[in-house]
């Protein structure tokens, strides 16, 4: 076999390997996005049944958009150019048994730690105006492909008596809540709500008639 024809093969072969792993990399890439999308689809198809089954009414704030230039049509304002603003308080919120409820949901591919960058500053604060105001708050945090809840309570303590700038998995497992999987509703986050804050008792899906 000549030197050419073995520069070719060498060639041939390094080409295969490379588009390989470029597939394997958008591969990851969007398995990572689809867990992130899952996880706020099985948030929004559980709240999609609590509504409907009368169990409580909480729902995902829309993200607040920046507008920079509108125009009219039709006697009408049309949003032509503008950006997604920052969240500025969490994710989701509504009324359980007479209960506020506000919550974050978060995904890391992270398998030893959630880094607390992905909860911005103002949303901490948020977290603690919540609770000084005896609502219900907390984040749901889907890491190593399980969900946990983990009470607002637990996570300010947690960064008021550490400097670290992540919380461990370790730690996630000992002091949050796994929510298991599921059909109807696909995530019942209100059933580890109940153990947590005792609400057991206070008519769990029975239906009420409101005039």
């Amino acid at each position: 076999m000549q030197n050419k024809e073995i520069y070719s093969i060498i060639t041939l072969v390094i080409l295969v390997i490379y588009k390989n792993s470029l597939r394997t990399y958008n591969n990851n890439k969007l398995l990572y996005k689809n867990r992130g999308m899952d996880l706020e689809s099985m948030i929004n198809h559980s709240n999609e049944y609590y509504v409907n089954k009368d169990i409580a009414v909480i729902y995902k704030k829309p993200t607040p958009i920046g507008v920079v230039n509108v125009i009219y049509q039709n006697n009408h304002k049309i949003i032509n150019k503008g950006y997604f603003k920052e969240q500025s308080t969490l994710d989701y919120n509504g009324i359980y048994k007479g209960k506020y409820i506000d919550f974050e949901a978060k995904v890391t591919k992270n398998k030893t730690l959630f880094p607390l960058s992905n909860i911005h500053k103002h949303q901490i604060e948020h977290i603690k105006k919540i609770l000084k105001h005896k609502g219900i708050v907390f984040i749901i945090i889907m890491i190593n492909d399980i969900v946990y809840l983990l009470p607002g309570e637990i996570l300010i303590d947690f960064i008021n008596k550490n400097t670290r700038k992540s919380i461990p998995y370790e730690y996630i497992k000992e002091n949050g809540y796994e929510i298991k999987f599921g059909i109807n509703p696909e995530l019942d986050y209100l059933k580890i709500v109940d153990k947590i804050y005792s609400l057991e008792g206070e008519n769990y899906g029975k239906e009420k008639e409101y005039k």
